[in-house]
């Protein structure tokens, strides 16, 4: 006879999978999910591939790193303003536009590189390509803010999966060209899955519905930034970004102290792997606490699980304490999600989810050069680590900042279809 242990852990896988294949049947679903994919993994392939390109072609990591700089930082400069057309006009347009414009402006950029031309040519070259990056994350988490509330957590667990998949499998298939090919084959892997990405979304018939917002025009260029609850998430996401940018500079340095440098893919693998996990379990979860108190939980969960890498004396000790750490993170990212899908103006998604992106791309750099900056000083790598705690330990204070969250986040609780 079955043991009631065992048939309570197939209940469990069951309900699991019933609530993902719920998500997977909604229309459109499939090509977000997968188009969505695609249309990410440049965001993850490009920067690497530009910064091994630049620096193989001229000699120089400062040089390189300032093109990959300005790659990122137009990147996440456009978003808000491209998300702003969107919301009025509609994402198709915008998608179909990038589509065709951005594998063309990576050429440019291979070109001027290739072609040896001066550092500024590069740089203008560089921003340029970064602005044309597709909108596919906004305009996807957009859509999921529009499905049926109580698949709509389970379909934001997804997207935080996903994502997480994304800085896993970008970096790998970076390398892997890099080593058989050149850097350049990776930027030119990156145009082709952006164009088939931006497509698939821009046809698929989850945007036919989209009721443009002509209204937007009326509205202030912060209106959506400021709307009640956004500065909060924005504060708290900037706050836990700046944190991670500093340990993804710790990583790879904690393992080049140790002997291992090797080490540092795995490590950063492990992390990403631990969200993905986290993020599954989460997804499938009722929760019958309102979206700003588990957001805050979440984070203290974040702030928990780092705190113990400033003990690690190994790689593989930091490697498994970073999957148990990391199994906090998607979970905290799918109530992120949801947070600004309900808080946000139904007629600016689009451009509150970029501001998102925006938010933590900077950080993440801020984070980054901060990082870096302690790693090469008395600090050393548990300076940079105990940023990272600093970080998300300063996101959980954000969201204790008085002020409303907006009726709707309030309220709303995490449910699964039944």
């Amino acid at each position: 006879m079955t043991p009631y242990s065992s048939l309570c852990w197939a209940c469990r896988s069951e309900l699991v999978v019933r609530a993902y294949l719920t998500v997977w049947r909604l229309p459109s679903a499939p090509v977000l999910l997968l188009a969505g994919f695609a249309g990410r993994l440049p965001s993850a392939m490009v920067p690497l591939a530009l910064l091994l390109m630049v620096q193989e072609q001229t000699g120089s990591y400062a040089v390189a790193g300032l093109a990959a700089a300005t790659y990122g930082l137009a990147m996440a400069g456009m978003a808000p303003v491209l998300g702003r057309l969107a919301d009025r006009r509609s994402p198709r347009p915008v998608l179909l536009v990038q589509a065709a414009a951005y594998p063309v402006l990576l050429a440019l950029l291979v070109a001027a590189v290739l072609g040896g031309a001066p550092v500024a040519a590069v740089v203008v070259a560089s921003a340029a390509a970064g602005a044309g990056t597709p909108l596919v994350s906004g305009t996807v988490r957009a859509l999921w803010s529009r499905v049926d509330p109580r698949v709509r957590t389970t379909a934001y667990a997804l997207d935080a999966t996903a994502t997480e998949l994304v800085f896993v499998a970008g970096p790998t298939v970076v390398a892997v060209l890099a080593v058989l090919a050149a850097p350049a084959w990776a930027l030119g892997v990156a145009g082709v899955l952006a164009t088939g990405g931006a497509l698939g979304i821009a046809t698929s018939r989850a945007l036919g519905d989209w009721v443009p917002a002509p209204a937007l025009d009326r509205r202030g260029p912060l209106a959506t930034v400021l709307a009640p609850g956004m500065p909060r998430v924005l504060a708290s996401g900037s706050a836990l970004m700046l944190g991670f940018g500093a340990l993804e500079v710790a990583i790879p340095a904690f393992a080049d102290e140790a002997g291992s440098p090797g080490m540092s893919g795995v490590l950063l693998a492990l992390w990403s792997l631990g969200s993905v996990a986290g993020g599954l379990w989460f997804g499938a979860r009722v929760v019958s606490v309102a979206l700003p108190r588990q957001y805050r939980w979440l984070l203290l969960g974040v702030t928990i699980g780092l705190a113990p890498l400033t003990a690690a004396s190994s790689p593989w000790v930091l490697g498994a304490l970073l999957f148990l750490g990391g199994t906090a993170i998607a979970p905290t990212l799918t109530v992120q999600n949801s947070l600004v899908g309900t808080i946000a103006p139904a007629h600016a998604a689009t451009e509150a989810f970029t501001w998102l992106s925006t938010m933590a791309t900077g950080s993440s750099a801020v984070g980054a050069a901060l990082g870096g900056a302690l790693i090469e000083g008395p600090a050393g790598v548990n300076g940079s680590l105990l940023l990272a705690v600093g970080g998300a330990a300063l996101a959980v204070a954000a969201t204790l900042v008085p002020g409303r969250w907006g009726t709707a986040a309030g309220a709303m609780r995490t449910s699964v279809p039944a």
